[in-house]
């Protein structure tokens, strides 16, 4: 009898999955409108305008460019968008945060500007305007552009980097992989993974990119277990489940980066995982990735000992995350220590600009 009505709730929990899904992951997709509006209140820049330039990165049109089939290639960069005559590259800007902190801080000055130049009758409606105008601009003319390039270029070095070896690979890819999560850089890693995977039917660079999700979760786990702060317990222990279930942005951007030692200890973590997968040559035949991705590992076509070596890989990456947070990655009086540096290195005074 509870193996029915299990059944039936798994049953329901998929046909409600996508809502379900949409729900989990709404704020971080629209990441850029949050983290613009905080990210003005720290740099004294307006919230909503700053916010409403986040609306822009996202907006479904916005998105559609990024996925547009290219019209050229400039410096090695697709060309999927015209503005105002002049050819530019839009990537996708969902789950970012770097862009949008430079247009927090960009705004500022702009609208001191437009403050002591605009006459006082029309300030109110043409302010806000143009400096969405401008701060969008320059993001897209320029921020766009340097995030394809760079991407372009890191996407460059990890294949030529997977070519040469591929322990060194999970070495380094491992420990490193989140940090072009951060700044929105990991999206040009993606065709390369779908490359992999039409091309061969399996992909080596998934299969390493796996364990730095684990290794973010199991440094979420750490926090979980160590602090005593009823709100950041339950922040860790949601941002682990997340993580080990394929979304990593709750613990990262939760509490992991917060904590800057957290991200950098669980690091090591991914890094011990993906030396090990390419020790033993581990293979991945999908794209869902994490401990709840176990099943893409289920295959003995090119190792036998293929889910095995997943399995021991994961251990060692929870193992070596948790402990190395554990110990040295977080104390909770790093919670209030953090709260005091955020607003000590806050480079703009209260006073506006004149």
């Amino acid at each position: 009898s509870y193996l029915i009505y299990v059944t039936k709730f798994v049953q329901v929990i998929s046909c409600n999955l996508p809502i379900i899904q949409s729900m989990a992951m709404a704020p971080f997709y629209f990441l850029p409108i949050l983290v613009g509006f905080t990210a003005a209140q720290r740099l004294k820049s307006d919230p909503l305008v700053v916010a409403a330039i986040g609306a822009l990165l996202v907006k479904p049109e916005m998105v559609g460019l990024s996925a547009a089939k290219a019209s050229g290639v400039w410096l090695g960069m697709p060309i999927n968008a015209h503005f105002f005559g002049l050819p530019i590259t839009v990537p996708n800007y969902a789950y970012s945060i770097f862009p949008i902190i430079f247009a927090a801080w960009l705004a500022r000055p702009i609208d001191n500007w437009l403050k002591n130049h605009l006459p006082t009758v029309i300030r109110s409606i043409f302010q806000p305007l143009i400096t969405i105008f401008i701060v969008g601009s320059v993001l897209l003319v320029i921020m766009g552009p340097a995030i394809t390039m760079i991407s372009s270029g890191i996407s460059i070095a990890i294949h030529s980097l997977l070519n040469f070896n591929y322990a060194l690979s999970g070495l380094i890819i491992g420990g490193l992989y989140q940090v072009l999560v951060i700044f929105g850089l990991h999206w040009m890693v993606v065709p390369l993974i779908a490359n992999e995977i039409a091309q061969t039917g399996q992909s080596q660079l998934n299969a390493l990119v796996n364990f730095t999700m684990i290794a973010q979760g199991a440094g979420a786990l750490a926090v979980f277990a160590k602090t005593k702060i009823a709100n950041l317990k339950g922040l860790a222990g949601a941002g682990a489940l997340s993580a080990f279930a394929g979304i990593t942005e709750p613990a990262m951007y939760g509490v992991n980066l917060k904590y800057g030692r957290v991200f950098w200890m669980a690091n090591i973590g991914g890094a011990v995982g993906g030396l090990i997968a390419g020790l033993f040559n581990l293979h991945m035949y999908g794209f869902t990735g994490s401990l709840i991705g176990f099943p893409s590992f289920a295959s003995t076509k090119d190792n036998p000992n293929n889910l095995l070596i997943f399995f021991l890989a994961s251990a060692a990456t929870i193992v070596v995350s948790f402990v190395m947070v554990y110990l040295w990655g977080f104390k909770d009086c790093d919670v209030e220590r953090s709260a005091k540096q955020v607003e000590k290195k806050n480079i703009f005074k209260n006073n506006d600009a004149k």
